[in-house]
C-alpha cells in the first residue's frame, strides 16, 4: 500500500487444541504448527513469555521455524509490571530481556507491557518506567507498547507522556478497559477482543470491512474517522506498522478472522514486502 506502513494481523500463541482440526490440518504433529501458522499468518502474540522464561535455543528454533517478514510480538514476564511501584522491576525487566529475544533477530516485533486492571495511572511512576525501557538489546532495535487497563488511563498526560518517548498505546477493544486509540509511536498496536465462535470467520463480512477499513487508515498515519482520540494535537501523518490480534475468549475463530483480515489489507505477500 503506497505511503503506508505494513499491516500485520495475526493470533495469540500457537499452541491451542481447539484449533486442531479447524485452522490446523487433521494430523499435523503437534511441533509443526508453528511453521504451519506462520506461513497463513503475519505475525503471532508470544503470550507464554508472561508466566515463564525460555531458554535461548527454544527463541532460536521459533525464528527457524518462521519465514522472512513474519514477526513476533512478546509479552513481557508479569513480573516486571505486577508491582506496587514499577521502578522496583528493573531486575526482573533485565532477566525478561536476556532470556533470548535476540535469537529471534529481524522476527522480533513490539514487546507488550502489560498491567493489570488494578493499576491505576500515576504520571510520575509510569515516566519512570518508561526511562527504564531500552531502545536497543544487544544492538537489536526495541518497539515498546502498554497495554494498561485502568479508567484512570484514559488522560492525555498518559498519551503525551507515552508520545515523547515513542511508546505505543495498546487500543484493546474491550468494555472494561480504557479506550485509547491515540498515536503516539510508530507503531499500532491492536487487540481485538471480541470475535465469535459462532461465526466462521470470527466477524461477519461487515465487521471485518470495517476493521480492516481502520487497520488501512492507522496505516496511514490517521486515526480512524470513527475513533475519539483522547489528544487531538497528534502527530502529523505518516506511515504506521500495524499489528492487530484476534485474541478473543473462545478463540477457536481467532486464526480465520486473522486470515479474512490479512486478506482484506492486501494479504500476507503485502505484508511482508516491505519486511
Amino acid at each position: 500500500m503506497a505511503g503506508a506502513g505494513r499491516i500485520r494481523t495475526g493470533i495469540g500463541g500457537w499452541t491451542f487444541e481447539p484449533w486442531r482440526g479447524v485452522f490446523y490440518p487433521k494430523g499435523l504433529k503437534h511441533a509443526d504448527e508453528l511453521h504451519f501458522a506462520s506461513r497463513h499468518l503475519a505475525t503471532i502474540e508470544i503470550n507464554g513469555t508472561y508466566y515463564s522464561s525460555f531458554k535461548p535455543d527454544s527463541w532460536a528454533k521459533w525464528r527457524e521455524s518462521t519465514p522472512e517478514g513474519f514477526r513476533f510480538s512478546v509479552k513481557a514476564s508479569r513480573f516486571c509490571t505486577n508491582r506496587k511501584v514499577l521502578s522496583d522491576g528493573k531486575g526482573s525487566m533485565d532477566i525478561f530481556l536476556n532470556q533470548g529475544l535476540v535469537e529471534l533477530g529481524d522476527r522480533l516485533g513490539p514487546i507488550l507491557w502489560q498491567f493489570m486492571p488494578t493499576k491505576k495511572f500515576d504520571y510520575d511512576e509510569f515516566a519512570g518506567f518508561l526511562d527504564l525501557l531500552p531502545a536497543k538489546l544487544e544492538g537489536l532495535a526495541l518497539r515498546h507498547v502498554v497495554e494498561v487497563r485502568n479508567a484512570t488511563f484514559a488522560d492525555p498526560k498518559f498519551v503525551g507522556l507515552c508520545r515523547e518517548r515513542g511508546v505505543a498505546i495498546c487500543n484493546s477493544e474491550n468494555e472494561n478497559y480504557p479506550y485509547i486509540p491515540d498515536i503516539t509511536a510508530d507503531f499500532v498496536y491492536m487487540r481485538l477482543l471480541s470475535a465469535n465462535d459462532a461465526i466462521e470467520t470470527g466477524y461477519t463480512p461487515d465487521e471485518l470491512d470495517l476493521w480492516a477499513g481502520r487497520f488501512r487508515e492507522y496505516a496511514q498515519g490517521r486515526v480512524p474517522g470513527d475513533f475519539r482520540p483522547l489528544d487531538r494535537t497528534g502527530p502529523p501523518e505518516a506511515p504506521r506498522d500495524v499489528y492487530a490480534y484476534v485474541i478473543h475468549e473462545g478463540k477457536v475463530r481467532a486464526p480465520r478472522a486473522a486470515m479474512e483480515l490479512q486478506a482484506r489489507c492486501g494479504g500476507l505477500e503485502a505484508a511482508a514486502a516491505t519486511g
